[in-house]
């Protein structure tokens, strides 16, 4: 085995962990690492889709006692039931666009440079909203209400696009829609749960076949850190939310998007 495809792997999944739940989007840095990488084995897509679920993990082992609260008390409590209607009615949109313009998407839209148009543009929708004064009324995820969940839903469906950043349209959405910035931010920790693993699996279903023995043990390299990574941008980025805004997101956002562009165009 290629000692090159180890590092990759461990890069990669440093990467997915460190960026799936920043607004500066996962994907988009995956692209451009990967490019760079060279990472372009038949499991490549496997690879990344894997690794979202580790980052995923990292979300359900933070908010274990809650998530476990709630699945133990769906069947008899309003509030739980609340919650689950919730991220349901955010979930649907995105998913349904997802299914239908899936292979769209991916060929036409999974390349740097469109990546780095969609970092730039995005960072400066992210100072727009950040300059714009905001009316805040909701300052506790059990306080969102189901039309507030669902223009969330609909905020989320613009990160389909690669380099948008599902955090940064549910948090941004989030925001416009009358939530905190820490509100907004944990609803788009608890949404990608679910939407993640959706399409985390339907990827891994399709493109199953790529798999091979040899691929464990890169897979588990780039589960593992992207675990450990996310874990611990879990941690300090809600800390964060709560005394700053997110423009220097949006300034790296678009830094980030001129140097890319400028390199793969040339």
């Amino acid at each position: 085995m290629d000692l090159s495809l180890y590092f990759s792997s461990l890069i990669l999944g440093l990467i997915e962990g460190a960026t799936e739940f920043l607004p500066v989007s996962s994907t988009g840095h995956l692209i451009i690492a990967g490019e760079l990488l060279n990472f372009k084995q038949a499991s490549a897509n496997v690879f990344e889709i894997f690794i979202q679920l580790g980052a995923i993990l990292a979300i359900v082992v933070e908010y274990r006692k809650i998530l476990f609260k709630v699945a133990s008390n769906a069947l008899h409590d309003r509030t739980s039931q609340d919650f689950v209607l919730r991220l349901f009615i955010a979930f649907l949109p995105a998913a349904i666009l997802g299914l239908l313009f899936h292979k769209a998407i991916k060929a036409y839209l999974f390349s740097p440079l469109y990546v780095s148009l969609a970092l730039i543009l995005g960072g400066i929708v992210m100072i727009a909203i950040e300059k714009r004064p905001l009316r805040i009324n909701t300052k506790a995820t059990n306080d969102i209400s189901m039309m507030q969940a669902f223009k969330i839903g609909c905020a989320q469906c613009l990160s389909l696009i690669p380099g948008v950043s599902r955090a940064a349209a549910t948090i941004m959405g989030g925001m416009l829609t009358g939530l905190n910035r820490q509100t907004a931010t944990e609803f788009s920790f608890y949404l990608a749960i679910p939407i993640i693993t959706a399409a985390s699996l339907f990827d891994l279903l399709k493109n199953f076949q790529d798999l091979t023995l040899q691929d464990l043990p890169i897979f588990a390299i780039g589960f593992v850190t992207a675990f450990l990574s996310a874990y611990a941008v879990i941690k300090l980025f809600i800390r964060f939310v709560a005394t700053h805004t997110f423009i220097s997101f949006a300034w790296y956002r678009i830094i980030l998007g001129i140097l890319v562009f400028i390199y793969f165009s040339g």
